[in-house]
C-alpha cells in the first residue's frame, strides 16, 4: 500500500532525518511544501520568502510570510520581480528557488550557496538560474532568490523611507535559509552568499550592512566589485524627488498614498533610459544607498577598516568586462572617443588617451580602457577590494579569460565579455542573451570551476585534488586564470594597467 507523501515526510520530521521525503515533501516554518523530484536532483521553486510588497506594503521593509494549510506545490518557476526589460514580472515576486541533490542522507548537512542574480538592479530573476550541476556535482543546497528591482525595490523618498528596499529583501532571503535549510538536508551555519554583476555588488552591501550580520560565512562576487561607490542618501533622494516629480506626486497631500496608487509599469518607467557607457556604477538611479540604517558605510570604505563581515571571500571577474556594452557603440569615432574620455576624466583625459590610443576601432579602445578602469564594471576596482578584504580575511581571486569567440555583425570581438562566465557554472535560461553550447575543452574547464566554487562553498578553500592550486590572494597578489588555454596565475595588475589607474578619478 502506498504511504501519501505528507505522511512520509511527517515520519522524516519526527525521525530528525529533516530532508525530502517521498514526493520531494518538506515542511518549512510556513508550512508543507511539495517539489519536483528529478533523477538527481529535487527542485522547490516559487516558495515565498516574505509576505507579497504590494498595496501598503509597496516600499516597506519585507514581512513574514503567512502560513498556509495543506501542501503548497512548489514545483512552478516564481514570478520574477516587475522590471524594466518590457512587461516582465510582478509585484508580487518575494520567492526563492531551492535545488538539493536527490538522496540526501539522514544527518547530512549540505553547504548553502545562495544567489542573488544581476541585472543591473533593474533586471534579472532567480529563474534564470539552475542550479542543478552546482547543486549535484558539489552535493550542495542551491537557492536562488528574487529581489525588487528599479525604482520598486530602491525608490528613497522621506515619504517613503530610505530606499535599499531590495536589499532588505535579499537579507529576509538569508533569514529564510537560515530558518529552514535544515528540512532540506541544507546547513545553516555554512552558508555561501554569491552573486554576479548587481548581484555581487549586493553582496558587497550585505558584507557592510547591519543586516547580513551572522547571515552568511563565506562570499563570492564575479563582475561586481565592493570599491565601486554607491550613491549617498543625499544623492539617492536627490533621484527619488526627481522620480516622485515625473509621476506627479511632489505636491499631493499625501505623496506616499500618490506612488502607491501608480501602476508598478509606470513607477518602472520613471528614470529608466540606459546611462551612458563611460558612466560610473554610483550613477546609475537605482540600487543600494549609502549613509542609512540599512548600508551605514560605503561597502569598500567597510572592507577597507574592517567593519564588514570579515569572511572568506572568492573575488574575480571577465577579462574584457566591458565590450558587450560598448559593442553597442562598435561605430564610434576617434572624436567621440576622445569626447567621452573628457567627459570622464577631465584634465586627466590626455593621459588616459595616451595610454589608450585610438587605433584602427575607436570602440576596441574604449572598450579595453573602461574594463581596466572599472568604473562602471571592470579589473581594477576587483583588484582593491581583494587588497582591502585580504588584509583581514582570506580572498581567492581570479579573472575568467576564456574568448567567447563571439564578433557582433559589424564585426566588434566580444572576448571574453561580462558574464560570459555564467554558463561555466549555471544552466542559463536567458532567451533574450543566449549563450552558444560548449565545447568540449570548455565543458573540462566549465567542470573544474564548478569544483573550485563547492569547494569554497563547503570550506572557505577552493582548492581540492585534481585540479590546478589555486593560491590565495596575498601580498603577492595572486590572480587565478581561467581559461582552456591553461589554469595559472595571470599577471592581472599588469595586464589591466591598475598602477596607473589608482591615482585617476574613480
Amino acid at each position: 500500500m502506498m504511504i501519501p507523501a505528507l505522511v512520509m515526510a511527517l515520519i522524516a520530521v519526527l525521525a530528525g532525518t529533516a530532508v525530502p521525503a517521498a514526493g520531494g515533501v518538506v515542511r518549512v516554518d510556513s508550512g508543507w511544501l511539495r517539489g519536483s523530484v528529478a533523477a538527481d536532483h529535487v527542485a522547490y521553486p516559487g516558495v515565498p520568502y516574505a509576505a507579497p510588497p504590494v498595496g501598503e506594503r509597496r516600499w516597506r521593509p519585507p514581512a513574514r510570510v503567512q502560513p498556509w494549510s495543506g501542501i503548497r506545490n512548489a514545483t512552478a518557476p516564481s514570478t520574477p520581480c516587475a522590471q524594466q526589460a518590457g512587461a516582465v514580472g510582478a509585484e508580487d515576486c518575494l520567492y526563492l528557488d531551492v535545488k538539493v541533490p536527490h538522496r540526501v542522507r539522514p544527518g547530512e548537512r549540505l553547504p548553502v550557496l545562495v544567489w542573488l542574480p544581476g541585472g543591473g538592479f533593474a533586471a534579472g530573476a532567480s529563474q534564470e538560474y539552475d542550479g542543478s550541476e552546482l547543486a549535484t556535482s558539489g552535493r550542495l543546497m542551491v537557492v536562488t532568490v528574487n529581489y525588487r528591482l528599479g525604482a520598486l525595490g530602491y525608490l528613497s523618498s522621506p515619504a517613503l523611507g530610505q530606499g535599499n528596499y531590495g536589499l532588505m529583501d535579499q537579507a529576509a532571503a538569508l533569514r529564510w535559509v537560515r530558518r529552514n535549510a535544515a528540512s532540506f538536508g541544507g546547513d545553516p551555519g555554512n552558508v555561501t552568499l554569491a552573486g554576479q554583476s548587481a548581484g555581487a555588488r549586493s553582496v558587497c552591501a550585505l558584507l557592510a550592512s547591519p543586516l547580513g550580520r551572522g547571515l552568511f560565512h563565506r562570499a563570492i562576487t564575479q563582475s561586481g566589485a565592493c570599491d565601486n561607490r554607491v550613491p549617498t542618501l543625499t544623492e539617492a533622494r536627490a533621484v527619488g524627488a526627481k522620480a516622485t516629480e515625473d509621476l506627479g506626486c511632489t505636491a499631493a497631500p499625501d505623496v506616499a498614498a500618490c506612488l502607491r496608487a501608480h501602476p508598478p509599469t509606470r513607477v518602472l518607467s520613471v528614470l529608466s533610459g540606459l546611462p551612458p557607457v563611460h558612466g560610473r556604477a554610483g550613477d546609475r538611479p537605482w540600487g543600494p544607498s549609502a549613509g542609512t540604517s540599512v548600508l551605514p558605510r560605503q561597502p569598500g570604505d567597510a572592507l577597507r577598516t574592517g567593519t564588514a563581515a570579515r569572511v572568506p571571500l572568492l573575488i574575480g571577474g571577465t577579462a574584457d568586462e566591458m565590450r558587450g556594452f560598448v559593442s553597442r557603440q562598435s561605430s564610434l569615432t576617434a572624436e567621440q572617443y576622445r569626447a567621452m574620455m573628457v567627459e570622464t576624466f577631465g584634465d586627466r583625459a590626455d593621459a588616459v588617451l595616451a595610454k589608450y590610443p585610438v587605433t584602427s576601432t575607436p570602440a576596441l579602445a574604449l572598450a579595453t580602457a573602461l574594463s581596466d578602469w572599472g568604473g562602471f564594471i571592470g579589473a581594477c576596482p576587483v583588484l582593491r577590494t581583494a587588497q582591502a578584504a585580504a588584509v583581514r580575511q582570506p580572498v581567492y581571486a581570479y579573472e575568467f579569460a576564456e574568448d567567447s569567440g563571439r564578433v557582433t555583425s559589424d564585426g566588434f570581438p566580444l572576448g571574453a565579455y561580462h558574464s560570459q562566465d555564467l554558463p561555466y557554472l549555471w544552466t542559463v535560461n536567458m532567451p533574450q542573451n543566449p549563450y552558444p553550447p560548449l565545447t568540449a575543452e570548455q565543458e573540462r574547464l566549465s567542470a573544474t570551476m564548478i569544483e573550485y566554487w563547492t569547494a569554497f562553498a563547503r570550506t572557505g578553500n577552493p582548492n581540492g585534488t585534481g585540479r590546478p592550486h589555486w593560491p590565495a590572494f596575498n601580498h603577492r597578489g595572486t590572480v587565478l586564470g581561467l581559461s582552456t588555454t591553461g589554469i595559472a596565475p595571470t599577471p592581472y595588475a599588469t595586464d589591466h594597467r591598475c598602477g596607473f589607474w589608482q591615482d585617476l578619478p574613480r
